[in-house]
């Protein structure tokens, strides 16, 4: 296969995973891991992909970009695994915030039948929970956010004051050791910003080749976390300088 013909596989595993590995896409191709990497480091340098640990990803401003049901269906098992360990972290009768990130809503699928009060901007969200007897279920006001579904802004934020959240549940595009967690929308960025504030336990769901990654707007340091809760592909190294940081990590299998 010639190396034009490798790169436009590589970049069409890309546009429907969202990231891929050096070692399965060797096997794939039929070439050496090198080989792989030379591919990724030519991509790169046009744009096309970022180098990860063990593999590539797409550049966030294309992920950033997709509607949120592409989104969703990126990485699906990773974002279920993820979810069911969120899952099981809630206890009865706690106030939860839910965010509006694709892998939050894939939470929604997995949250315990136990009294909770769930409290959310995302729209999304709201919908997917809204014939759920036995949670009692708020949704801020604020400014509606189409690309998100998600309503932001003052009265967003403000509308959380007065609760005591006991976990948050959120994602974003990306976490970095030396930055903290990133997203690409600003005004997400400034909500999630104030919800950790108010949140006693604060959860970072993220799939592994959000590991490492940096978006345009910086809303948490890494001690700001209390958990991350990613999947079985997740940097070994990455994690253990979380660990070091006081951040608890739970890894998926």
């Amino acid at each position: 296969m010639l190396a034009i013909d490798r790169q436009h596989r590589i970049l069409e595993l890309l546009h429907s995973a969202g990231s891929v590995r050096t070692i399965e896409l060797a096997g794939e191709l039929g070439v050496t891991d090198e080989t792989v990497r030379k591919d990724f480091e030519t991509l790169e340098k046009r744009g096309a992909l970022i180098r990860t640990h063990g593999g590539a990803s797409r550049p966030q401003r294309i992920r950033e970009d997709l509607p949120f049901t592409e989104r969703q269906a990126i990485r699906r098992d990773e974002k279920q695994t993820i979810a069911r360990l969120a899952a099981s972290r809630i206890q009865a009768n706690e106030t939860i915030f839910l965010d509006a990130s694709s892998t939050v809503l894939t939470l929604t699928e997995f949250l315990p039948d136990l009294p909770l009060t769930i409290l959310t901007n995302a729209l999304n969200v709201f919908n997917a929970l809204s014939d759920r007897p036995n949670y009692d279920l708020i949704c801020t006001g604020g400014l509606f956010d189409s690309k998100s579904r998600s309503l932001v802004g003052l009265t967003a934020e403000k509308s959380l004051q007065s609760y005591n959240i006991h976990r948050m549940f959120f994602s974003g595009n990306g976490i970095h050791l030396d930055r903290g967690v990133s997203d690409s929308n600003s005004r997400q960025a400034a909500f999630k910003e104030r919800v950790i504030a108010n949140a006693e336990e604060v959860v970072f769901l993220a799939d592994h080749s959000k590991l490492g990654q940096k978006a345009a707007f910086f809303f948490a340091e890494v001690t700001e976390i209390s958990c991350l809760i990613t999947d079985k592909a997740a940097d070994p190294e990455f994690l253990e300088q979380l660990q070091q940081r006081g951040v608890e990590v739970v890894q998926g299998d």
